[in-house]
């Protein structure tokens, strides 16, 4: 057994298991190994091979030999170097921060996605992993494209006569850069499909090529030349040359332009770490070899600066027979000067009429690299390893970020895109992804509109890279521990900031576009809310704000304009009292505190850890934003005296109790006195309480067997046969779909139970409810469970507010006529008047208090003979409820000191039934269940009859704490 990881195969044994004397350890047969048991041989690189090598190829890239020269030309020396420097600390900030993540646990394939998802959720994730598979998809094309354009330089230069494959104009040569374009990529998938390791291969010969290309190219300052390349600006190496390359020499640049030309072309950090599934190591790998691969190309990049410094003149002069255009055929033959073929600028603009020298600046091609070369030839083999290495990196990176992403299934349909081939996982499907995309762009053969906004992709991934760490670091998670030690949380926000600056220096347009994407992208997983459990920081930081709103909160004082509702519901299993429950998210919706308290009375209960979850999870998958809190008792009554106690944390606890009106209390005395006593227990914690009484009861956990998770990819319900059971088991492992059970004991073993619970990925979209033998449930029955649960009642909530409870039996129901359900309901308000004579002024008294309280109403009732005697028949039904009582439990002394209080009562249920019988909700305040005065069997007798046969009933007391208030 591993200790250093947990494999998710459920290998380590729980800890019911390990106390069970019977318990055996289970073999381990390896059967988890998918890799193992693929057919062939299994491709893995080292730091060098995997991640130095492939840096090398896309730093040095095709930068080097089209934007070098061109820096120093327009920068000179000093700021060339700044530039160069400035590019380079951007992308070692983001290579430090990007071996903190890499070094903090195991990283799997997808690379820059893999890491920025696992750091910062799957959010932030999910929209760079798209990003960035896009970006790499065109990316491909833009370096194909330059290389066929390359190609064709050099037929142009070194073959006499070429005048094309198609296209005889040299300027205008889209059609046979698409040709090579499109052969080139043919190529280069054929390359992919054929493996990692001749991938691999190639790539060495390209970087062999790469390597000579720039001895030559160093060999060649010290070569002597003809006068026809000291008139294109070669002198050798010279201090008066690099004297004139200290100043800059702008033309339509400024230093933050040219920082933005030549920073894509550091940009290739992530192209070993894109590989990360192909690496032994991933965790030694990337750091050492993205690390080193920055400090050599450093420097070289600044040594060639330097040598093109001291050897290159931004100025060319020479003999106009020599040339091959001409400037302007005004001037006198032997005054004539050539702007050279490869400069952009125009000729008359930049002719010097002193007849001496002719200034180009330029400086910014193969051409002017191949001038201060050897040979030439291998200047322009260079360019071509670089294109093709870039290329080539691109297309087998980008297939991987996008499986990566396919198997978080982050987006819709995409996880067609998951499945591996070969004993190397090779993503085929994205490879002709990637390849169709990339012929597109081939063809279209003009690319300069996205450039910007590819390099701005790339950039945004590394600022993330750089929050990543300083997120994780300031939430001071105990699971941030990365191996790599040599990091700053706040040299990664300098980072992120760099990162930010160099996105609007290239360009503020495509940066806001950019920003758009991540934002859209963003939002869409976000509201999409995949099963997507990685422990990132963005949950460390929820529970760091979470803990610290808490505290915010308990030091706050109290004031009645904050008041909410805490609801603390005593449901058993939520799920077999579903509409006191969604009675309750009524309540709260979202704004408030829920908590749904379970008392287990049965002896040795188990797995009570495993129902916090799973019964959490079912919360969750009905939309009711609130908490389970299980609690094992040897009575009920104490356990839910627990729960009073201990539910909540400072003053995020409730202050209101729910509770459903007990049904049984005539046939079970012993739980009404539980039921009494925990009533009086809340008021002894300062405690509101409601009690929710509706038709047909509370109570269906006898017409429930389970609840059926119907996903997007099954709709079926489960089978009984062995047949079926197997079928949906090897689909669960398939695609790790799990069910919640409303009975934790009817699986079958504990290690199903786990399974259960920790492998659910997918949102309940509908439920099933079925009895013990299988059938479903009435229509009738399946109408009362789900009577809370959103549709539209039109017609009143009556509020009967008999006393003065601090404002909690008008609040609840002002709260209710907010919520969907009851919009179109309106308020009439019910209360007690003194005399018959003084009705006009109670009714213009509540009007007036209501509207000082900002509740809308639609009328108010004042009630002024509740002292009225009781008629018979409602006696007589009260005398039938008390009959069905065990004798004496009622005493006649009992009876007779609330004589009054019955008789008020009597005409509270008979008013009740006169005003409300049609009514949608009923509010009632709840009678004040007096100590010593009134015996619990008499207590839920006044209750029945005033709550028999309504419409729901919710009988409500508050604290006498003021919870309503007419001052701002």
């Amino acid at each position: 057994m591993s200790f250093g990881r947990n494999s998710g195969k459920g290998q380590r044994p729980t800890i019911e298991e390990l106390r069970d004397e019977e318990y055996s350890k289970p073999e381990q047969s390896g059967a988890g190994d998918v890799e193992g048991q693929k057919k062939g041989k299994v491709i893995k690189f080292g730091w060098i091979e995997g991640v130095y090598m492939r840096c090398l190829l896309n730093i040095w890239g095709v930068m080097l030999f089209l934007r070098l020269t061109w820096v120093i030309g327009q920068c000179g020396i000093v700021q060339g170097l700044l530039v160069m420097t400035t590019a380079n600390l951007v992308t070692l900030v983001t290579a430090i921060s990007m071996s903190a993540v890499a070094t903090n646990g195991q990283i799997k394939g997808g690379g820059i996605y893999f890491m920025i998802s696992r750091a910062l959720g799957p959010e932030f994730g999910g929209a760079i992993g798209l990003m960035f598979t896009l970006a790499n998809s065109i990316a491909v094309s833009m370096y194909i494209i330059g290389f066929a354009e390359s190609l064709l330089d050099m037929f142009q230069d070194y073959i006499p006569g070429w005048s094309g494959i198609v296209d005889a104009d040299f300027e205008n040569r889209l059609n046979d850069v698409r040709i090579i374009g499109v052969v080139t990529l043919v190529l280069i998938l054929v390359l992919a499909f054929v493996g990692m390791d001749w991938v691999t291969r190639v790539q060495k010969g390209l970087l062999l090529l790469l390597l000579c290309s720039q001895v030559d190219f160093l060999i060649g300052t010290f070569i002597p030349k003809s006068d026809l390349d000291h008139s294109k600006g070669f002198t050798g190496w010279s201090l008066e040359t690099v004297t004139k390359n200290v100043q800059p020499h702008y033309e339509e640049q400024s230093f933050f332009s040219v920082f933005a030309v030549f920073f894509p072309a550091v940009t290739g950090i992530v192209a070993g770490a894109n590989l990360s599934g192909d690496l032994k190591d991933p965790a030694t790998a990337i750091p050492k070899g993205t690390l080193l691969a920055i400090g050599t190309t450093y420097l070289t990049y600044i040594l060639y600066g330097v040598v093109v410094a001291f050897t290159y003149s931004p100025y060319g002069s020479g003999v106009a027979e020599e040339y091959s255009i001409w400037t302007n055929d005004s001037i006198p033959l032997e005054e004539k000067m050539l702007v050279p073929r490869w400069d952009d600028c125009s000729a008359d603009a930049t002719l010097l009429r002193n007849g001496t020298e002719c200034r180009f600046g330029t400086l910014n091609d193969q051409q002017t690299m191949a001038v201060i070369s050897f040979t030439g030839y291998l200047i322009y083999g260079g360019c071509f390893a670089a294109t093709l290495s870039s290329a080539i990196a691109s297309l087998v990176g980008a297939p991987r970020v996008l499986q990566a992403l396919a198997k978080d299934k982050l987006y819709p349909k995409i996880e067609f895109f998951a499945p591996g081939f070969g004993a190397n996982n090779d993503p085929i499907r994205g490879y002709i992804l990637v390849f169709l995309i990339s012929l597109g762009c081939v063809l279209i053969g003009e690319l300069n509109m996205v450039s910007s906004l590819l390099s701005n992709f790339f950039v945004a991934a590394y600022a993330l890279i750089n929050f990543s760490v300083f997120h994780a670091s300031i939430t001071k998670s105990p699971g941030w521990r990365p191996a790599f030690k040599y990091y700053s949380p706040w040299v990664s926000l300098l980072g992120t900031l760099l990162c930010v600056c160099v996105m609007f220096m290239m360009d503020w347009v495509t940066a806001l576009l950019t920003y758009v994407i991540v934002i859209v992208l963003y939002f869409f997983i976000y509201y999409r809310k995949p099963e997507a459990n990685w422990g990132s920081s963005a949950q460390a930081q929820v529970f760091v704000s979470a803990l610290k709103g808490v505290q915010s909160l308990t030091e706050t004082q109290d004031h009645v304009k904050n008041y909410r509702p805490k609801v603390l519901v005593l449901t058993g299993n939520p799920a077999h009292r579903p509409p006191l429950v969604d009675f309750a998210n009524l309540i709260t919706k979202k704004l408030s505190l829920l908590i749904c308290a379970h008392v287990i009375t049965e002896p040795g209960s188990k797995h009570l850890a495993l129902m916090r979850e799973s019964t959490q999870a079912w919360l969750n998958d009905h939309k009711i934003k609130g908490f389970y809190t299980v609690t094992e008792s040897g009575s009920w009554e104490e356990g839910a005296k627990a729960c009073l106690t201990l539910a909540g944390l400072g003053k995020l606890a409730p202050n209101l109790v729910l509770i459903g009106f007990k049904s049984d209390w005539m046939t079970n005395l012993e739980g009404l006195h539980q039921y009494f006593n925990v009533l009086h227990s809340a008021y002894d914690h300062a405690l509101s309480i409601g009690i929710l009484r509706v038709k047909n009861g509370l109570d269906f956990s006898e017409h429930i067997l389970a609840e059926e998770t119907v996903g997007d990819h099954s709709e079926e319900r489960r089978g009984s046969g062995d047949e079926e059971k197997e079928k949906e088991k090897k689909e669960d492992e398939e695609e790790g779909d799990g069910e919640d059970k409303d009975e934790i004991g009817e699986l079958q073993s504990k290690t199903e139970v786990v399974q259960a619970v920790r492998q659910r990925t997918r949102t309940i979209s509908r439920v099933t409810y079925e009895t013990h033998d299988g059938t479903p449930l009435d229509k009738t029955i399946i109408d009362s469970i789900q009577q809370f649960q959103g549709e539209k009642k039109k017609g009143f909530i009556d509020v009967w507010w008999l006393y003065d409870d601090g404002g909690l039996t008008l609040l609840i129901p002002y709260i209710l006529s907010t919520r969907k359900m009851y919009t179109d309901c309106s308020l009439r308000v019910f209360t007690l008047g003194n005399k018959k004579d003084d009705l006009d002024r109670d009714t213009r008294n509540m009007c007036t208090l209501l509207a000082k309280f900002r509740i809308d109403f639609s009328d108010v009732i004042v009630i002024p003979d509740v002292t009225k005697r009781a008629q018979d028949a409602t006696k007589e039904e009260l005398k039938q409820i008390l009959d069905k009582l065990p004798e004496d439990c009622i005493s006649e002394d009992d009876l007779l000191m609330n004589k009054e209080k019955t008789n008020r009562h009597l005409r509270l249920a008979e008013l009740l039934r006169e005003h409300s019988k049609e009514s949608q909700q009923i509010v009632m305040t709840l009678p004040m269940p007096r100590k010593g005065s009134v015996c619990p069997e008499l207590y839920m007798a006044w209750l029945e009859i005033m709550t028999r046969d309504l419409p729901p009933t919710l009988l409500i007391r508050g604290n006498q704490t003021s919870v309503l208030t007419f001052y701002s």
